[in-house]
């Protein structure tokens, strides 16, 4: 299950501080015995709880004060070091394993209630006859309706064992009819590549949003798909992609590095270096490739453009990438909970850092650097870009690159005013868009029922009545007055890839704004020009 995606800048830092797992290549040579046999720091530590828990005028949840006293010393080493709780791990490992436990659907809560927007292919959901639209009123015998049912208990109330039978009730509007559903829990894919398509004759792209275990394979299906298809040119999209295994990025840029090519080294305290070569197995080494990226591509989607950039392989599109080249290795606590802890950083192949500056700790001008990109005219003229000589370095074929704080494209794009204006990503934030069309579609399911995905692509078009319908929708709930007339033409686009995405998924919602995005418009005007 996954709910609609929203973008706020403002949490991408934190996000990658708690979400962001990097697969080192580090091992701990000591023991945990020796990591942690007694001594007199740990005893002033262990002797402050225990005269807490056993003196304190009130009675008080110690755990909590673990809780704190670990974040407390984290918080004053790097940004990247950091505690998960018992709870969060759970969830952060299932995104990161790449599935979950569960039955197959994407849901939102509509008008309190649980209400399908699609089902998982092949899942137990979609097996079982569930469609979009039902609402799911009852689960073994529960209600899981009302204002008190948060996403998160609803979630826990369909997700469950292994082959575990779950009893659902429900209501299908379509029909007017409450049926009675059994079904058992599987394992669902939490996907990794949100899209994979032809862009043009000779063009594949592939959108990633994070490496997880199962990201590899989920990308070799994608080229080898693309590639049958006639792909000799490929768009590799790792805009908004926060990270994750440092292992998978660098199977994804063997893919494209010739045998014996330096794809990063890590070093460490201590001074040891690791390196990781290309090996012959790549399958795209003699095509040509085109990384984008953003302010918000960081960790392994720095290694991978790094990678190629140090290289000379391919162009690196965008804006300068999030600037995070350091190493955390995770390690369990003993009660469920873990710490990601720094543990050596990385460097591209021509000897990049590209972690950006910090002062020890944590602090909040780490975290709010995209408004101070903004403010600087950065992400809208790639020559404000502060870069400094003695951060220079040079690749094999002359070009000069620089460290320092993110990886800096070769092409510079500007942000998208269209996608990227006040107004609009405040209406995506809310949940109007995908409101809307939900009770849009609500409305007479039966119409869409043998629209097929290429036809809705590339022959539907919102009417100017339906952008209307969406502008009074929105001022019956803001209780304001908005005009789209500025926004006209890109409104009917978000409008009808939300459409496209409740229907039929995220590869056709991409298709849609592929072709009103300007980084990817970009791509394809390069393309043309290497091919004169």
């Amino acid at each position: 299950m996954d709910n609609t995606k929203k973008y706020i800048p403002l949490l991408i830092g934190i996000a990658i501080a708690v979400g962001v797992i990097i697969g080192g290549k580090l091992n701990f040579t000591d023991t945990s015995d020796r990591l942690f046999t007694t001594n007199s720091k740990k005893d002033k530590l262990n002797r402050l709880i225990d005269y807490i828990d056993l003196e304190y005028v009130d009675d008080i949840n110690t755990d909590s004060i673990v809780d704190v006293t670990v974040n407390g010393i984290l918080d004053n080493l790097d940004p990247h070091s950091t505690y998960i709780s018992k709870d969060q791990l759970k969830n952060v490992a299932e995104n990161m394993r790449g599935n979950f436990v569960g039955i197959g659907i994407n849901f939102y809560t509509y008008k309190d209630t649980v209400a399908v927007i699609r089902t998982v292919e092949n899942g137990p959901s979609e097996r079982a006859g569930i469609l979009a639209g039902d609402r799911i009123i009852m689960a073994n015998n529960d209600t899981i309706f009302g204002r008190q049912w948060s996403n998160d208990s609803i979630i826990s109330k369909l997700k469950g064992e292994r082959n575990s039978r779950l009893k659902l009730k429900i209501y299908r509007k379509q029909t007017d009819e409450y049926l009675d559903i059994q079904l058992r829990r599987e394992d669902i894919p939490i996907k990794s590549v949100d899209a994979a398509f032809m862009l043009t004759e000779n063009m594949g792209y592939i959108k990633i949003n994070r490496f997880a275990e199962s990201t590899y394979k989920e990308f070799k299906s994608a080229l080898s798909s693309l590639q049958k298809l006639g792909a000799t040119e490929l768009a590799l999209d790792l805009r908004d992609n926060l990270g994750g295994f440092l292992g998978v990025a660098e199977q994804i840029a063997d893919e494209f590095l010739e045998d014996g090519k330096l794809i990063l080294f890590t070093k460490n305290k201590s001074g040891r270096t690791d390196k990781t070569f290309a090996t012959k197995r790549g399958s795209f080494e003699t095509g040509e490739v085109y990384v984008l990226i953003n302010e918000n591509s960081a960790s392994a989607s720095e290694v991978i453009a790094g990678a190629l950039q140090d290289n000379d392989k391919g162009t690196i599109i965008g804006r300068r990438s999030y600037g995070k080249g350091l190493v955390q290795r995770e390690m369990a606590l003993g009660d469920g909970s873990a710490v990601r802890l720094t543990v050596s950083r990385y460097y591209t192949p021509t000897g990049r850092s590209i972690q950006r500056p910090y002062t020890n700790g944590k602090n909040d001008s780490y975290y709010h650097d995209y408004y101070k990109r903004l403010r600087n005219g950065e992400l809208s003229n790639g020559q404000k870009i502060d870069v400094a000589d003695s951060l220079k370095f040079t690749t094999p074929k002359g070009k000069v690159v620089y460290g320092g704080g993110g990886i800096i494209p070769d092409v510079f794009v500007p942000i998208q005013n269209n996608f990227n204006n006040e107004t609009l990503n405040y209406i995506v934030r809310r949940g109007y868009v995908s409101n809307f069309v939900f009770e849009t579609l609500d409305a007479d399911r039966f119409a869409y029922n043998d629209i097929l995905e290429k036809e809705f692509v590339n022959d539907f078009e919102a009417s100017d009545a339906f952008i209307k319908s969406f502008e009074d929708f929105i001022n019956l709930k803001e209780r304001t007055k908005f005009n789209f007339a500025v926004y006209h033409n890109q409104m009917k686009e978000m409008l009808k890839a939300e459409m496209a995405r409740q229907l039929f998924g995220d590869d056709a919602y991409y298709q849609i704004t592929s072709q009103i995005d300007t980084m990817i418009n970009e791509v394809i005007f390069l393309s043309s020009g290497n091919s004169n």
